[in-house]
Protein backbone atom coordinates (compact mmCIF):
# COMPACT_ATOMS: atom_id res chain seq x y z
CA UNK A 1 0.00 0.00 0.00
CA UNK A 2 1.04 3.64 -0.82
CA UNK A 3 0.76 5.25 3.15
CA UNK A 4 0.94 8.59 1.56
CA UNK A 5 -2.58 8.44 0.22
CA UNK A 6 -4.04 5.51 0.63
CA UNK A 7 -6.78 4.08 2.93
CA UNK A 8 -9.20 1.11 3.45
CA UNK A 9 -12.75 2.22 2.61
CA UNK A 10 -14.59 -0.37 5.04
CA UNK A 11 -17.66 -1.72 3.72
CA UNK A 12 -17.97 -4.57 6.33
CA UNK A 13 -15.84 -7.85 6.17
CA UNK A 14 -14.26 -6.35 2.50
CA UNK A 15 -12.16 -3.38 2.70
CA UNK A 16 -11.94 -1.33 -0.96
CA UNK A 17 -8.43 -0.37 -1.35
CA UNK A 18 -8.62 2.94 -2.94
CA UNK A 19 -5.81 5.95 -3.29
CA UNK A 20 -7.55 8.82 -1.89
CA UNK A 21 -7.69 10.02 1.96
CA UNK A 22 -5.33 12.28 3.73
CA UNK A 23 -5.45 9.45 6.70
CA UNK A 24 -2.96 6.49 6.59
CA UNK A 25 -3.19 3.08 4.86
CA UNK A 26 -4.29 1.38 7.99
CA UNK A 27 -7.17 4.01 8.59
CA UNK A 28 -11.07 3.55 7.26
CA UNK A 29 -12.72 6.14 6.02
CA UNK A 30 -17.03 5.91 5.86
CA UNK A 31 -17.33 4.52 8.55
CA UNK A 32 -20.75 5.43 8.60
CA UNK A 33 -20.87 1.46 7.97
CA UNK A 34 -22.63 0.14 4.94
CA UNK A 35 -22.59 -3.51 6.82
CA UNK A 36 -24.56 -1.72 9.66
CA UNK A 37 -26.77 0.20 6.80
CA UNK A 38 -27.03 -3.37 4.89
CA UNK A 39 -28.58 -4.73 8.53
CA UNK A 40 -31.06 -2.17 9.15
CA UNK A 41 -32.65 -1.55 6.07
CA UNK A 42 -32.51 -4.94 4.62
CA UNK A 43 -34.77 -6.19 7.70
CA UNK A 44 -36.90 -2.77 7.32
CA UNK A 45 -35.90 -2.10 11.09
CA UNK A 46 -37.46 0.91 11.81
CA UNK A 47 -34.49 2.11 14.08
CA UNK A 48 -31.75 5.07 13.70
CA UNK A 49 -28.10 4.45 12.96
CA UNK A 50 -27.39 5.18 16.45
CA UNK A 51 -25.70 8.28 18.47
CA UNK A 52 -22.54 7.42 17.01
CA UNK A 53 -20.85 7.25 13.50
CA UNK A 54 -17.45 6.81 12.80
CA UNK A 55 -15.92 10.05 10.59
CA UNK A 56 -12.39 10.59 8.93
CA UNK A 57 -9.69 12.60 10.60
CA UNK A 58 -8.48 16.00 9.76
CA UNK A 59 -5.83 16.73 8.24
CA UNK A 60 -2.34 15.28 9.61
CA UNK A 61 -4.03 12.60 11.78
CA UNK A 62 -3.06 9.44 10.50
CA UNK A 63 -5.64 7.73 11.95
CA UNK A 64 -10.03 7.98 12.32
CA UNK A 65 -11.73 8.86 15.52
CA UNK A 66 -14.99 7.88 16.67
CA UNK A 67 -17.24 11.21 17.40
CA UNK A 68 -20.90 11.60 18.53
CA UNK A 69 -23.21 13.00 16.37
CA UNK A 70 -26.65 13.86 16.43
CA UNK A 71 -28.95 11.36 15.95
CA UNK A 72 -30.60 12.25 12.72
CA UNK A 73 -34.45 11.68 12.49
CA UNK A 74 -35.22 8.52 10.85
CA UNK A 75 -38.15 7.96 7.78
CA UNK A 76 -40.83 5.35 8.50
CA UNK A 77 -38.87 3.40 6.14
CA UNK A 78 -36.09 3.04 8.81
CA UNK A 79 -33.31 5.07 6.70
CA UNK A 80 -32.21 8.11 8.48
CA UNK A 81 -33.04 11.20 6.79
CA UNK A 82 -30.23 13.89 7.33
CA UNK A 83 -30.56 17.64 8.78
CA UNK A 84 -30.39 18.91 5.25
CA UNK A 85 -33.44 18.03 4.12
CA UNK A 86 -32.91 16.71 0.88
CA UNK A 87 -36.57 15.09 0.54
CA UNK A 88 -38.00 18.45 1.79
CA UNK A 89 -35.63 20.43 -1.15
CA UNK A 90 -36.88 18.07 -3.22
CA UNK A 91 -40.50 18.12 -2.74
CA UNK A 92 -40.40 22.60 -2.62
CA UNK A 93 -38.84 22.42 -6.24
CA UNK A 94 -41.29 23.74 -8.58
CA UNK A 95 -39.72 22.35 -12.17
CA UNK A 96 -38.15 19.26 -12.78
CA UNK A 97 -34.12 19.94 -13.11
CA UNK A 98 -33.04 19.99 -16.90
CA UNK A 99 -29.44 18.54 -17.31
CA UNK A 100 -28.52 21.67 -19.84
CA UNK A 101 -29.49 24.34 -17.36
CA UNK A 102 -27.69 22.52 -14.34
CA UNK A 103 -24.12 22.62 -16.30
CA UNK A 104 -25.23 26.30 -18.01
CA UNK A 105 -22.73 27.43 -14.96
CA UNK A 106 -20.02 25.66 -16.74
CA UNK A 107 -21.18 25.55 -20.17
CA UNK A 108 -18.08 27.28 -21.79
CA UNK A 109 -16.03 25.24 -19.96
CA UNK A 110 -17.71 22.26 -21.13
CA UNK A 111 -17.29 23.26 -24.69
CA UNK A 112 -13.71 24.10 -24.93
CA UNK A 113 -13.56 20.03 -23.14
CA UNK A 114 -15.84 18.88 -26.13
CA UNK A 115 -13.47 20.48 -28.84
CA UNK A 116 -10.26 19.12 -27.33
CA UNK A 117 -11.52 15.49 -27.18
CA UNK A 118 -11.45 14.63 -30.08
CA UNK A 119 -8.33 15.72 -31.65
CA UNK A 120 -6.66 14.14 -28.39
CA UNK A 121 -7.66 11.12 -29.65
CA UNK A 122 -7.25 11.01 -33.34
CA UNK A 123 -3.70 13.47 -33.68
CA UNK A 124 -1.93 10.37 -33.05
CA UNK A 125 -3.85 7.56 -34.26
CA UNK A 126 -5.93 8.41 -36.94
CA UNK A 127 -7.18 4.74 -37.74
CA UNK A 128 -9.67 5.63 -34.59
CA UNK A 129 -10.70 8.46 -35.49
CA UNK A 130 -14.01 7.49 -36.68
CA UNK A 131 -14.31 5.44 -33.72
CA UNK A 132 -13.57 8.62 -31.75
CA UNK A 133 -16.09 10.39 -33.28
CA UNK A 134 -18.80 7.59 -32.75
CA UNK A 135 -17.94 7.72 -29.01
CA UNK A 136 -17.62 11.11 -28.40
CA UNK A 137 -20.94 12.11 -30.98
CA UNK A 138 -22.79 9.58 -28.97
CA UNK A 139 -25.10 12.13 -26.91
CA UNK A 140 -23.27 11.46 -23.54
CA UNK A 141 -24.20 14.45 -20.76
CA UNK A 142 -20.23 14.83 -20.02
CA UNK A 143 -21.48 14.22 -16.20
CA UNK A 144 -18.10 13.51 -14.69
CA UNK A 145 -15.84 16.51 -16.42
CA UNK A 146 -18.90 19.00 -15.68
CA UNK A 147 -18.47 17.48 -11.71
CA UNK A 148 -14.80 18.53 -11.99
CA UNK A 149 -15.33 22.14 -13.35
CA UNK A 150 -18.16 22.47 -10.70
CA UNK A 151 -15.78 21.48 -7.75
CA UNK A 152 -13.09 23.04 -9.04
CA UNK A 153 -14.85 26.33 -9.75
CA UNK A 154 -16.31 25.69 -6.32
CA UNK A 155 -13.30 25.32 -4.41
CA UNK A 156 -11.17 27.57 -6.52
CA UNK A 157 -13.64 30.10 -4.40
CA UNK A 158 -12.67 28.82 -1.07
CA UNK A 159 -8.98 30.15 -2.06
CA UNK A 160 -9.70 33.06 -4.12
CA UNK A 161 -8.63 31.45 -7.23
CA UNK A 162 -10.11 33.79 -9.51
CA UNK A 163 -9.57 31.23 -12.80
CA UNK A 164 -9.08 26.88 -13.49
CA UNK A 165 -5.56 26.11 -13.96
CA UNK A 166 -4.72 24.33 -17.07
CA UNK A 167 -4.69 21.15 -14.53
CA UNK A 168 -8.13 21.44 -14.04
CA UNK A 169 -8.97 21.20 -17.36
CA UNK A 170 -6.50 18.22 -18.43
CA UNK A 171 -8.09 16.82 -15.62
CA UNK A 172 -11.68 17.05 -16.96
CA UNK A 173 -10.29 15.63 -20.23
CA UNK A 174 -8.59 12.44 -18.70
CA UNK A 175 -11.72 11.79 -16.54
CA UNK A 176 -14.08 11.62 -19.31
CA UNK A 177 -11.38 9.55 -21.51
CA UNK A 178 -11.38 6.66 -18.90
CA UNK A 179 -15.12 6.89 -18.64
CA UNK A 180 -15.51 6.29 -22.55
CA UNK A 181 -12.82 3.73 -22.32
CA UNK A 182 -14.47 1.88 -19.38
CA UNK A 183 -17.86 1.97 -21.27
CA UNK A 184 -16.41 0.93 -25.16
CA UNK A 185 -15.01 -2.35 -23.05
CA UNK A 186 -18.15 -2.63 -21.30
CA UNK A 187 -19.97 -3.62 -24.53
CA UNK A 188 -17.32 -5.57 -25.41
CA UNK A 189 -18.40 -7.81 -22.50
CA UNK A 190 -21.87 -7.15 -22.62
CA UNK A 191 -22.50 -7.77 -26.04
CA UNK A 192 -24.54 -4.68 -26.48
CA UNK A 193 -25.33 -3.60 -29.72
CA UNK A 194 -27.14 0.07 -28.64
CA UNK A 195 -25.40 3.10 -26.56
CA UNK A 196 -27.33 5.84 -26.32
CA UNK A 197 -29.11 5.06 -28.77
CA UNK A 198 -26.62 4.71 -31.48
CA UNK A 199 -24.68 1.47 -32.05
CA UNK A 200 -21.54 0.56 -30.13
CA UNK A 201 -18.03 0.77 -31.44
CA UNK A 202 -17.62 -2.52 -31.57
CA UNK A 203 -20.97 -3.64 -33.64
CA UNK A 204 -19.64 -0.87 -36.04
CA UNK A 205 -16.00 -1.60 -36.77
CA UNK A 206 -15.62 -4.77 -34.75
CA UNK A 207 -14.36 -5.96 -31.46
CA UNK A 208 -11.10 -5.38 -32.19
CA UNK A 209 -11.00 -1.99 -33.36
CA UNK A 210 -13.20 -1.49 -30.12
CA UNK A 211 -10.41 -3.34 -27.91
CA UNK A 212 -7.79 -1.15 -29.49
CA UNK A 213 -9.70 2.09 -28.70
CA UNK A 214 -10.67 1.51 -25.08
CA UNK A 215 -6.94 0.46 -24.42
CA UNK A 216 -5.66 3.50 -26.46
CA UNK A 217 -7.57 6.03 -24.62
CA UNK A 218 -6.69 4.16 -21.04
CA UNK A 219 -3.44 4.55 -21.86
CA UNK A 220 -3.76 8.51 -23.63
CA UNK A 221 -5.11 9.32 -20.15
CA UNK A 222 -2.37 7.54 -18.32
CA UNK A 223 0.34 9.91 -19.93
CA UNK A 224 -1.66 12.43 -19.62
CA UNK A 225 -2.13 12.12 -15.70
CA UNK A 226 1.50 11.52 -15.74
CA UNK A 227 2.05 15.06 -16.97
CA UNK A 228 -0.08 16.82 -14.84
CA UNK A 229 3.26 16.21 -11.74
CA UNK A 230 1.06 15.35 -8.83
CA UNK A 231 1.74 12.30 -7.02
CA UNK A 232 -1.29 12.79 -4.92
CA UNK A 233 -3.39 12.98 -8.11
CA UNK A 234 -1.88 10.48 -10.02
CA UNK A 235 -2.19 7.29 -7.11
CA UNK A 236 -5.84 8.71 -6.76
CA UNK A 237 -6.78 8.27 -11.11
CA UNK A 238 -4.66 5.60 -11.44
CA UNK A 239 -6.53 3.37 -8.44
CA UNK A 240 -9.20 4.25 -10.58
CA UNK A 241 -8.24 2.30 -13.32
CA UNK A 242 -7.57 -0.70 -11.45
CA UNK A 243 -11.24 -0.60 -10.02
CA UNK A 244 -12.78 -1.04 -13.00
CA UNK A 245 -11.01 -4.50 -13.41
CA UNK A 246 -12.10 -5.40 -10.05
CA UNK A 247 -15.71 -4.79 -10.40
CA UNK A 248 -16.17 -6.24 -13.73
CA UNK A 249 -14.42 -9.47 -11.86
CA UNK A 250 -16.16 -8.93 -8.89
CA UNK A 251 -19.76 -8.69 -10.91
CA UNK A 252 -18.45 -11.76 -13.12
CA UNK A 253 -17.68 -14.10 -10.17
CA UNK A 254 -21.37 -13.25 -8.64
CA UNK A 255 -23.60 -14.23 -11.58
CA UNK A 256 -27.06 -15.52 -10.25
CA UNK A 257 -25.58 -15.91 -6.80
CA UNK A 258 -29.02 -15.15 -5.14
CA UNK A 259 -26.64 -14.91 -1.39
CA UNK A 260 -25.13 -12.02 -2.38
CA UNK A 261 -25.55 -9.64 0.10
CA UNK A 262 -26.70 -6.09 -0.16
CA UNK A 263 -22.58 -4.58 1.12
CA UNK A 264 -21.44 -6.73 -1.59
CA UNK A 265 -23.44 -5.22 -3.72
CA UNK A 266 -22.04 -1.72 -3.18
CA UNK A 267 -18.72 -2.21 -3.22
CA UNK A 268 -18.91 -3.70 -6.57
CA UNK A 269 -21.11 -0.02 -7.56
CA UNK A 270 -18.14 1.72 -5.85
CA UNK A 271 -15.67 -0.08 -8.19
CA UNK A 272 -17.91 0.18 -11.61
CA UNK A 273 -19.26 3.67 -10.97
CA UNK A 274 -18.69 5.84 -7.94
CA UNK A 275 -14.41 5.23 -7.96
CA UNK A 276 -14.14 7.56 -10.84
CA UNK A 277 -16.63 10.36 -9.63
CA UNK A 278 -14.60 10.35 -6.24
CA UNK A 279 -11.69 10.66 -7.82
CA UNK A 280 -12.65 13.57 -9.87
CA UNK A 281 -14.41 16.00 -7.69
CA UNK A 282 -11.38 15.01 -4.97
CA UNK A 283 -8.61 15.76 -7.48
CA UNK A 284 -10.62 19.05 -8.72
CA UNK A 285 -9.91 20.08 -4.95
CA UNK A 286 -6.58 19.27 -4.55
CA UNK A 287 -5.51 21.42 -7.98
CA UNK A 288 -7.59 23.99 -6.47
CA UNK A 289 -5.05 23.91 -2.95
CA UNK A 290 -7.84 23.49 -0.80
CA UNK A 291 -7.39 21.55 2.90
CA UNK A 292 -7.15 18.05 2.92
CA UNK A 293 -10.49 18.16 5.10
CA UNK A 294 -12.59 19.84 2.28
CA UNK A 295 -10.56 17.88 -0.90
CA UNK A 296 -11.83 14.80 1.63
CA UNK A 297 -15.54 16.33 1.92
CA UNK A 298 -15.37 16.14 -1.80
CA UNK A 299 -14.15 12.41 -2.36
CA UNK A 300 -16.80 12.00 -0.06
CA UNK A 301 -19.56 14.07 -2.20
CA UNK A 302 -18.47 12.01 -4.96
CA UNK A 303 -18.47 8.62 -3.54
CA UNK A 304 -22.15 8.70 -2.36
CA UNK A 305 -23.46 10.76 -5.71
CA UNK A 306 -21.91 7.61 -7.42
CA UNK A 307 -23.55 5.09 -5.07
CA UNK A 308 -26.98 7.25 -5.74
CA UNK A 309 -25.99 7.25 -9.30
CA UNK A 310 -25.89 3.37 -9.44
CA UNK A 311 -28.50 2.59 -7.22
CA UNK A 312 -31.26 4.81 -8.78
CA UNK A 313 -30.11 3.32 -12.50
CA UNK A 314 -30.87 -0.19 -11.39
CA UNK A 315 -34.37 0.86 -10.80
CA UNK A 316 -34.70 2.14 -14.15
CA UNK A 317 -33.68 -1.47 -15.21
CA UNK A 318 -37.05 -2.18 -13.79
CA UNK A 319 -39.50 1.14 -14.61
CA UNK A 320 -38.73 2.08 -17.75
CA UNK A 321 -39.71 0.66 -21.18
CA UNK A 322 -36.66 -1.04 -23.59
CA UNK A 323 -37.31 2.07 -25.34
CA UNK A 324 -36.44 4.32 -22.43
CA UNK A 325 -33.37 2.24 -21.61
CA UNK A 326 -32.23 1.62 -24.88
CA UNK A 327 -32.14 -2.28 -23.92
CA UNK A 328 -34.61 -4.51 -22.74
CA UNK A 329 -36.27 -4.00 -19.76
CA UNK A 330 -34.60 -6.35 -16.86
CA UNK A 331 -31.31 -6.97 -18.96
CA UNK A 332 -29.24 -6.90 -15.82
CA UNK A 333 -31.02 -9.59 -14.16
CA UNK A 334 -31.66 -11.66 -17.50
CA UNK A 335 -27.31 -11.72 -17.62
CA UNK A 336 -27.43 -12.87 -13.59
CA UNK A 337 -26.52 -9.72 -12.24
CA UNK A 338 -28.73 -8.98 -9.15
CA UNK A 339 -28.72 -5.46 -8.34
CA UNK A 340 -30.10 -3.91 -5.22
CA UNK A 341 -34.17 -4.18 -5.78
CA UNK A 342 -33.78 -7.60 -6.66
CA UNK A 343 -31.17 -8.38 -3.26
CA UNK A 344 -34.02 -6.63 -1.32
CA UNK A 345 -37.20 -8.10 -3.03
CA UNK A 346 -35.20 -11.84 -2.46
CA UNK A 347 -35.97 -11.59 1.08
CA UNK A 348 -39.47 -11.33 0.79
CA UNK A 349 -39.91 -13.76 -2.24
CA UNK A 350 -38.68 -17.52 -2.22
CA UNK A 351 -40.31 -18.01 -5.65
CA UNK A 352 -37.84 -15.13 -7.12
CA UNK A 353 -34.80 -17.47 -6.40
CA UNK A 354 -36.18 -19.87 -7.60
CA UNK A 355 -36.26 -18.65 -10.77
CA UNK A 356 -32.78 -16.85 -10.94
CA UNK A 357 -30.52 -20.08 -9.95
CA UNK A 358 -33.05 -21.59 -12.36
CA UNK A 359 -30.75 -19.00 -14.98
CA UNK A 360 -34.28 -18.55 -16.63
CA UNK A 361 -34.82 -21.30 -18.24
CA UNK A 362 -38.58 -21.45 -18.96
CA UNK A 363 -39.90 -19.01 -21.11
CA UNK A 364 -41.73 -16.30 -19.84
CA UNK A 365 -39.70 -16.68 -16.90
CA UNK A 366 -37.83 -13.22 -17.11
CA UNK A 367 -41.02 -11.05 -17.22
CA UNK A 368 -42.33 -13.24 -13.87
CA UNK A 369 -38.84 -12.05 -11.68
CA UNK A 370 -39.74 -8.77 -12.87
CA UNK A 371 -43.23 -8.27 -11.67
CA UNK A 372 -41.71 -10.12 -8.59
CA UNK A 373 -39.43 -7.76 -7.79
CA UNK A 374 -41.82 -5.35 -8.60
CA UNK A 375 -44.37 -6.82 -6.25
CA UNK A 376 -41.98 -7.33 -3.75
CA UNK A 377 -41.01 -4.09 -2.12
CA UNK A 378 -37.60 -4.30 -4.26
CA UNK A 379 -38.21 -0.62 -5.98
CA UNK A 380 -39.23 0.75 -3.32
CA UNK A 381 -36.32 -0.10 -0.81
CA UNK A 382 -33.97 0.56 -3.27
CA UNK A 383 -35.33 4.22 -4.11
CA UNK A 384 -34.55 4.27 -0.04
CA UNK A 385 -30.88 3.67 -0.27
CA UNK A 386 -30.71 5.80 -3.53
CA UNK A 387 -31.84 8.40 -0.97
CA UNK A 388 -29.85 7.79 2.11
CA UNK A 389 -26.83 8.18 -0.29
CA UNK A 390 -27.85 11.33 -1.51
CA UNK A 391 -28.95 12.85 1.73
CA UNK A 392 -25.10 12.17 2.56
CA UNK A 393 -23.84 14.03 -0.87
CA UNK A 394 -25.73 16.65 0.23
CA UNK A 395 -24.14 16.87 3.52
CA UNK A 396 -21.00 17.03 1.81
CA UNK A 397 -21.26 19.86 0.24
CA UNK A 398 -21.46 22.17 3.81
CA UNK A 399 -17.56 23.07 3.14
CA UNK A 400 -18.33 24.81 0.16
CA UNK A 401 -18.98 28.40 -0.26
CA UNK A 402 -23.13 29.53 -1.31
CA UNK A 403 -23.33 30.05 -4.88
CA UNK A 404 -24.05 28.98 -8.30
CA UNK A 405 -21.26 26.02 -8.49
CA UNK A 406 -22.46 25.12 -5.14
CA UNK A 407 -26.11 24.96 -6.47
CA UNK A 408 -25.43 23.37 -9.13
CA UNK A 409 -23.69 20.45 -7.39
CA UNK A 410 -26.97 20.04 -5.01
CA UNK A 411 -29.12 19.99 -7.82
CA UNK A 412 -26.79 17.40 -9.64
CA UNK A 413 -27.91 15.19 -6.47
CA UNK A 414 -31.49 16.15 -6.79
CA UNK A 415 -31.55 15.46 -10.20
CA UNK A 416 -30.24 12.32 -9.88
CA UNK A 417 -33.06 11.29 -7.55
CA UNK A 418 -35.99 13.39 -9.98
CA UNK A 419 -34.87 10.06 -12.47
CA UNK A 420 -37.17 7.81 -10.57
CA UNK A 421 -40.03 10.11 -9.22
Amino acid sequence: MMSMTCHNLDFGRAKLDAAACGCSSNASIDRYSVRNYAKSVSKSCNRDYGSRRLVCCRRDIARCRVSPTKTPETSPAGVAQGPTGLLKLKKDSRESISITNLFEVVADDLQTLNQNLLSIVGAENPVLMSAAEQIFGAGGKRMRPALVFLVSRATAEVVGMKELTTKHRRLAEIIEMIHTASLIHDDVLDESDMRRGKETVHQLYGTRVAILAGDFMFAQSSWYLANLENIEVIKLISQVIKDFASGEIKQASSLFDCDVELEEYLIKSYYKTASLIAASTKGAAIFSGVDSSVSMQMYDYGKNLGLSFQVVDDILDFTQSAEQLGKPAGSDLAKGNLTAPVIFALEQSPKLREIIESEFCESGSIDEAIQLVKNSGGIERARELAKEKADLAIQNLRCLPQGSYQSALEEMVLYNLERIH
